[in-house]
């Protein structure tokens, strides 16, 4: 239930908010800081930006006319507090629950959100699309958009600026500083010159000096333009943004309401070009606990108000992400050519934990998986080992350079596919769906992908071993299943299988994870009297062409199951058969691939999506035994005829 909170209990829209004393918009600060913290605690997420962004929050939807002003929230993380003024508060408890809130922005959700982000540094170029837009269609709505600095890190951000400074559209662009600390200390001096050079006296003063200067000879107009930017850039910094084509204004205190207003006051009636405000903030602001951790609570399970203690989920088997990072720092040990790669995601692809180890053979290149990859490609070509970590679903954002800068030049980099699979709370823009779709069809790649946590320390000891081309193995999110652990792993042959339980009637062959509930499935189906062969592919490229045709040709039923889209493992396989001919032979086993369905799947609990998904063990057996009563009810009219 929401908290009973005096002015927040009196906003149900921004409308509402524009109508309150902007004196009461630190108690309304107060107070809205308060409800994310409840509402959090109860359903987990991201809490320490939204935390951040209140203030921020409150004097965006204050100043600008939204929904008709466009407010864009880069990735999203921090947009719970715009949730909750928006008519959405009372289902913030709801927050990446099945059937609730995304934890994201969302179109399909609110009309106050113009733009789906869950994948950083896509503000400003949908922002500046939206401008251009309007102003092909003669609107005069204000376009504002919110970036972090860690997102500025991206190149597409700055491509869309260069865009935004050529096209000179209305624009607003607010840089939320609160990790970088590119910004000159921020005080009662800082402010007051923001609030000045974005007033329309000093604009059209600067207007005017600049309209004499250029009519000054060419060398005087040079000197005198090279003089009031270097001035500017003294007192307010901002010379980048500036010679990107942006008026740049700050940096703010992005918790004092009586900046963030006159300024954004000032900016929002800015005509002539595009603005950048530069607002500094702190990440988990208000919350002691937030405030004294690392990562500044970035990203939370349910935890408990009073003490900030997370709960913890109890698992006698280890995550996957830290099983590959200790396997992976084994591998270094004995070879000082392994280097790793991440984007911005040390902690979530475990790599924080072999940078303790090798901090100098770890790269952390910022929210710019392109760049990684490339850059991965390079150290390749010098005789190192780079394992490049990068989840799935950010790895979509490098499929060019996964193309023309690893695999047409057949450069050995490692691609250590982390959050394969279905990921549960954040849904659809997080789901690690495409991968072994868009690796396999590229010449000389290897696709691999771990079964359980054992198989997954083979695979990075082979990963480590393999020199003549690019190589990818995949795994999931959470922990695994609990199998015994080898010390090291053991390299294995490219391209073969392995068959775990013999069987004469139907074959199940597994790529991934899903191998645990095949063996469910299996058993279930030798209970009903139908023999089952359960085998593990480990590799989609190369397949095993030898246990692939061995199933199809001695078993009536082979199903292939995996954690992907249509066009992965199953493809493969159904390629393989068509090409040999086996689906035409007399005999043949009667052939079927269990995929993701062909849609985007909300966000619940990833063993609930599973089951929706049919990729459970009942979803298995129910499969295998439609495959076997059409198999049935093909024989009569194949004999008839």
């Amino acid at each position: 239930m929401p908290l009973h909170t005096p002015l927040l209990d009196a906003i149900a829209t921004p409308e509402d908010l524009r109508r309150l004393d902007a004196r009461d918009l630190p108690g309304l600060a107060a107070e809205l800081r308060a409800e994310l913290i409840d509402a959090v605690s109860t359903t987990g997420g991201h809490l320490g930006a939204g935390l951040g962004v209140v203030e921020l929050t409150l004097a965006l939807h204050y100043v600008f006319d939204t929904p008709r002003d466009k407010l864009i929230w880069d990735v999203g993380h921090q947009a719970y507090p715009h949730k909750i003024l928006t008519g959405r508060r009372d289902r913030i408890r709801t927050l990446r629950q099945a059937g609730g809130l995304s934890g994201f922005t969302r179109r399909a959700e609110s009309e106050y959100d113009p733009f789906g982000a869950a994948h950083s540094s896509t503000s400003i170029s949908a922002g500046l699309g939206m401008a251009a837009a309007r102003d092909l269609a003669g609107g005069d709505e204000a376009v504002v958009a919110v970036i972090g600095d860690g997102a500025m890190s991206a190149g597409m951000a700055y491509e869309a600026m260069n865009n935004a400074g050529a096209l000179r559209s209305r624009l607003v662009v607010v840089l939320n500083d609160n990790d970088m600390s590119i910004a000159p200390p921020v005080g009662a001096m800082s402010a007051y010159l923001a609030r000045i050079v974005s007033g329309g006296a000093y604009r059209s003063l600067r207007g005017a000096a600049r309209e004499i200067a250029r009519r000054l000879p060419s060398p005087l107009y040079e000197k005198a333009k090279r003089s009031e930017r270097y001035a500017r850039e003294w007192f307010a910094g901002g010379g980048l943004f500036e010679e990107l084509g942006f008026y740049y204004v700050g940096p703010i205190d992005g918790h004092e309401l009586d900046h963030l207003l006159p300024v954004l006051r000032n900016v929002r009636d800015v005509r002539d070009g595009p603005v950048l405000v530069h607002v500094v903030t702190r990440k988990g602001k208000g919350y002691p606990p937030a405030e004294a951790a690392a990562d500044k609570y970035h990203g939370v399970v349910p935890f408990d108000v009073d003490t900030g203690k997370q709960a913890k989920a109890k698992s006698n088997a280890p995550a996957y992400t830290r099983v590959f990072a200790e396997a992976l720092a084994k591998e270094a040990e004995a070879d000082d050519r392994i280097v790793a790669v991440t984007a911005a995601m040390p902690n979530g692809t475990g790599l924080d934990l072999f940078g303790a180890r090798f901090p100098k053979r770890t790269f952390d290149v910022g929210i710019a998986e392109q760049h990684a990859v490339t850059f991965a490609a390079g150290m390749a070509t010098r005789g190192f080992k780079p394992f490049c970590a990068i989840y799935s679903t950010f790895l979509q954002r490098a499929f060019d350079q996964v193309v023309h800068d690893v695999a047409i030049q057949g450069l050995p980099v490692r691609f250590a596919i982390d959050r394969a699979g279905l990921v549960g709370a954040d849904g659809a823009t997080h789901a690690g769906s495409f991968d072994v779709a868009y690796l396999r069809c590229l010449p000389g790649m290897v696709v691999m992908a771990a079964a359980d946590e054992a198989e997954l320390v083979h695979m990075v000891a082979t990963a480590a071993a393999h020199d003549s081309g690019p190589i990818a193995f995949r795994y999931p999110r959470g922990e695994g299943v609990g199998v015994e652990m080898p010390e090291r792993g053991e390299v294995l042959e490219i391209g073969k299988g392995r068959v775990l339980r013999e069987g004469s009637r139907v074959a199940i062959l597994s790529f991934g994870t899903r191998l645990a509930e095949a063996l469910k499935a299996a058993d279930e189906l030798a209970a009903r009297g139908l023999s089952t062969t359960v085998a593990d592919a480990r590799f989609a490229k190369p397949l095993d062409r030898d246990l692939v045709l061995g199933l199809a040709r001695t078993h009536e039923i082979l199903l292939t199951v995996e954690e992907g889209c249509a066009g992965g493992f199953g493809s493969a396989v159904a390629e393989l058969l068509v090409e040999e001919g086996v689906m035409q032979a007399p005999g043949a086993a009667k052939f079927a691939m269990m995929t993701l369905p062909d849609r985007f799947q909300d966000h619940d609990k990833p063993e609930r999506m599973y089951a929706a998904a049919g990729l459970d063990a009942k979803g298995i057996v129910a499969k295998a035994l439609a495959a076997i009563a059409s198999q049935d009810a093909e024989a009569p009219r194949a004999e008839s005829a």
